[in-house]
């Protein structure tokens, strides 16, 4: 039982009794580094119900703690701040329960209880993954992982943008100018391959432009009538009337670019439950229109287009439907929400991850989703997250100045492989012994920096800067996970076994320290799920890796004289690895036996 469940009661029933006041929240804060105590209560909200000095009101329900909570030992109170002291007794036998459950943190999903649904990804079928694509990636698998370890079901999707203008502009480029390279007599990857063809038709493209602005076309002009531009033009035209050749082409180019999505996300470490292609759910949503109408939600103007007036929720007027019956991509959205609930029933709530580039598009869907009576609407969260840039600033897929993902990531494990061997320290080990560790490091650098921000900020992201092995990095935490390992291969003994007891010698303030760190996980994994927010997970393992090095510098383990003592301080280690593994491996990251 947590400190909070235990006193929470307890405090509400002395604020009962000494004031005769019934109080519905105890407002709790970790007791600050620089006070005696383990806990503290803050009193400034009890002033509104009670009259008095602050001290004096902390002080009668820290005696009346005292005297009624065994768990209580002493107290201070500093201005209107309760600092609560709590016994040894109640963190080794707070230990004692934790440490041999390798889930401690997690709760299991009840029975019956709604799903919710995380979309992340959904990338265009015309270029590779990119670094922007990466952070998507690892937020999105992260929150799922998160949300699931805070005791819901989930299920993660995306939905793949394999049709429209940019598709064809690929498709366009390869006829002219790919002389029937495939992945295979190319040795590319084929999201690479397509991608290159997308660049290529933007290079003719920018050249024609610039042949028609010189025989005297504008800008605008020239960007309209540019041939390539309307060759594309009718291709989509032909895809969109099932052309044969046209269809056959763009299945062979996406198979080539799922392929190839489908060894990043392998080497990246994310997974999918179901996919959503564009070209099935373009059309869905129409026949919504026709129930927002009846139901007064959406309004048809006199050239035959619907809209939605959002104007007195504060957004603006919205189409849903051109006058020439073709939906626009709010519509699409809508009737996706609305199928993948037909698809999953239990689904209760979804995510999407999305860059906040869509914050207002996601605004107008969820509301829209509300207006037309879903009540599922209610817990749709678009988790929308900031730019990821270089020092050299923003990356353009047309000009093919993006950060490729497998060449980051390649670049990430050769940066830590490059660190390491300057470290030294990996004399015994072989080359696959070497170039595994190195892929867990790189990536656990890459995937650490990214997650360890707040989705909301923006990231400027340096490689070399990530694969630093001290400070808040991915590294620095494998290292002191080895590090436990290391402890745990030299303890010769039986140390599985609960040695102390309430009998024992007091803890040493390290050793108590690490348990309150430890006890925290369930509440920030929690925290995290409800804030769609990895960083809080992130973070929290820094700080335990933080307070165990202390610890390890501080007090002897596999020096110390007690063998109690040495028993203990050797669970404790173990059970600090236990807690470093599992967080992070909501963040989908690796951790090594042996650096």
């Amino acid at each position: 039982m947590s400190l909070q469940e235990i006193l929470n009661p307890s405090i509400k029933k002395a604020v009962n009794e000494l004031f005769e006041i019934n109080i519905e929240k105890v407002e709790f804060q970790a007791t600050r580094k620089d006070f005696e105590g383990d806990i503290t209560v803050v009193i400034f909200p009890l002033l509104k119900l009670i009259k008095g000095n602050p001290a004096e009101i902390g002080s009668k329900i820290g005696t009346y703690l005292v005297e009624n909570v065994k768990e209580v030992v002493k107290f201070n109170v500093v201005a209107g701040f309760l600092n609560i002291v709590i016994s040894d007794d109640y963190y080794v036998t707070f230990f004692n329960e934790i440490k041999d459950n390798k889930d401690f943190g997690k709760r299991t999903a009840v029975a019956n209880d709604k799903a919710i649904m995380v979309e992340y990804s959904s990338p265009n079928t015309n270029k590779p993954l990119h670094l922007g694509h990466v952070r998507n990636n690892l937020l999105g698998y992260s929150v799922a992982e998160i949300i699931k370890a805070s005791g819901k079901k989930v299920y993660k999707t995306q939905i793949i943008n394999d049709r429209g203008i940019h598709i064809c502009k690929s498709m366009l480029a390869w006829q002219k100018f790919g002389n029937d390279q495939t992945p295979e007599n190319s040795g590319l990857k084929g999201d690479k391959l397509v991608g290159n063809f997308y660049v290529a038709f933007d290079k003719v493209y920018k050249e024609e432009i610039a042949t028609l602005v010189f025989n005297g076309k504008t800008e605008e002009e020239a960007k309209k009538q540019a041939p390539i531009i309307l060759e594309a033009q009718q291709m989509l035209l032909d895809w969109e009337a099932g052309k044969p050749e046209v269809i056959e082409l763009w299945k062979t180019m996406n198979q080539w670019v799922y392929d190839g999505f489908a060894t990043t996300y392998k080497n990246l470490g994310v997974n999918f439950d179901s996919y959503y292609y564009e070209s099935n759910t373009y059309l869905l949503g129409k026949e919504v229109v026709q129930l927002g109408l009846e139901k007064g939600v959406f309004e048809k103007d006199a050239d035959g287009s619907v809209w939605i007036d959002l104007t007195e929720d504060g957004l603006d007027r919205k189409i849903v439907l051109r006058s020439d019956g073709t939906a626009v991509y709010m519509t699409q959205d809508i009737g996706t929400a609305i199928q993948r609930v037909k698809d999953f029933p239990d689904v209760g709530g979804m995510v999407y991850t999305v860059g906040n580039e869509q914050d207002y598009h996601f605004k107008v869907l969820f509301l829209i989703l509300k207006k037309l009576g879903f009540d599922w609407a209610a817990s749709l969260y678009h988790l929308s997250y900031g730019m990821v840039e270089l020092p050299s600033g923003k990356m353009k897929s047309r000009e093919g100045t993006v950060v490729d993902a497998d060449d980051l990531m390649q670049e990430m494990i050769e940066t830590a492989g490059r660190i390491s061997s300057e470290l030294g320290k990996l004399e015994d080990y072989s080359i696959n012994e070497k170039e595994k560790l190195y892929t867990t490091i790189g990536l656990g650098a890459l995937k650490y920096y990214i997650l360890k921000v707040d989705p909301k900020k923006q990231i400027l992201f340096n490689p070399e800067e990530s694969v630093d092995f001290a400070g808040n990095t991915g590294p620095f935490i494998q290292y002191t996970y080895a590090r436990i390992q290391s402890i745990l291969r030299k303890a010769n003994f039986d140390y599985q076994s609960v040695i102390l007891n309430d009998n024992e010698e007091p803890l040493h303030v390290k050793e108590k320290e690490l348990i309150k760190q430890l006890s925290l996980f369930p509440e920030v994994i929690q925290s995290a799920a409800h804030n769609h927010s990895p960083a809080l997970v992130a973070n929290y393992t820094y700080d335990l890796v933080k307070e165990y090095n202390s610890f390890y510098q501080t007090v002897s383990i596999l020096g110390e004289e007690n063998h109690d003592k040495k028993v203990f301080r050797v669970q404790l280690s173990q059970k600090v690895a236990d807690t470093i593994k599992l967080a992070f491996s909501l963040l989908g990251i690796e951790v090594p036996e042996r650096m």
